[in-house]
């Protein structure tokens, strides 16, 4: 589904991105990993069209999206979410998925129909998916924060993605939170309906959850396999997993 291909990004003359390949095929749940600083969300922000390559390709479904506009590559079918929760605080649960699923549909801009009574039931039934339908009357802004890690995914579901990309989507919560978000990271992914990419610090979510691990250092590839290839690296001991030996 998704080929990054020798993907270059250089920032003056700091090398976030030096030379990375990424393989995604339909159906599975892939990790990105290496230490910070190490290019992870920079090639997110390459494959989604926040930024541009210095050089290199990203294929999506066969097409290159290399130079496409993030507003045109989200229409391929490619969704994320961000570090940071990207929501409207001072809607409710519900409007926040809402109005994802009105944009999809592109009717965002029907100003004379009454939003109540659109997309209800396709709202409702994203809610449903990820665990939020009880608090769909919910102020967004007053969810826990593992909640409003949930409620950004469901608004990503909004645009009926086929790739979704979650920057560390467990980063500040709780080990319950961590628990529960990963359960549903892996009930969307066994749904068989979505391929999931997404990178993480916390090592024993990533060994537990991922199908495929590429571990970036220094903004270049150094390997993708399973979790059992990736583990027993020599190269993946020494340059992330704390192995006695420099990279």
């Amino acid at each position: 589904m998704l080929r990054v291909e020798e993907i270059h990004k250089s920032f003056d003359d700091f090398k976030a991105v030096n030379g990375a390949n990424l393989t995604v095929e339909k159906g599975e749940l892939v990790a990105v990993i290496g230490p910070n600083g190490s290019g992870k969300t920079t090639l997110f922000n390459l494959i989604t069209g926040q930024l541009k390559a210095d050089q290199g390709k990203v294929i999506f479904n066969e097409e290159d999206i290399s130079n496409l506009p993030p507003y045109k590559i989200c229409k391929r079918g490619i969704a994320r979410s961000f570090q940071i929760a990207n929501i409207f605080p001072r809607l409710t649960v519900f409007r926040n998925v809402q109005v994802s699923v009105l944009s999809q549909q592109e009717k965002s801009r029907k100003l004379f129909y009454p939003a109540e009574k659109l997309a209800v039931e396709e709202t409702n039934s994203i809610l449903e998916r990820v665990g939020l339908s009880g608090m769909a009357g919910n102020t967004a802004g007053s969810l826990a924060h593992g909640d409003q890690r949930a409620l950004e995914i469901a608004i990503a579901l909004g645009n009926k993605p086929e790739l979704l990309i979650l920057d560390e989507p467990t980063a500040g919560m709780s080990p319950e939170e961590t628990t529960a978000t990963i359960e549903l990271i892996k009930r969307l992914a066994d749904s068989r309906e979505l391929t999931i990419l997404f990178c993480e610090h916390d090592m024993e979510v990533v060994f537990n959850a991922a199908q495929s691990i590429m571990v970036l250092h220094q903004g270049l590839t150094i390997i993708q396999g399973d979790p059992d290839q990736v583990r027993n690296s020599s190269q993946v001991q020494e340059c992330y997993l704390g192995g006695a030996e420099p990279c």
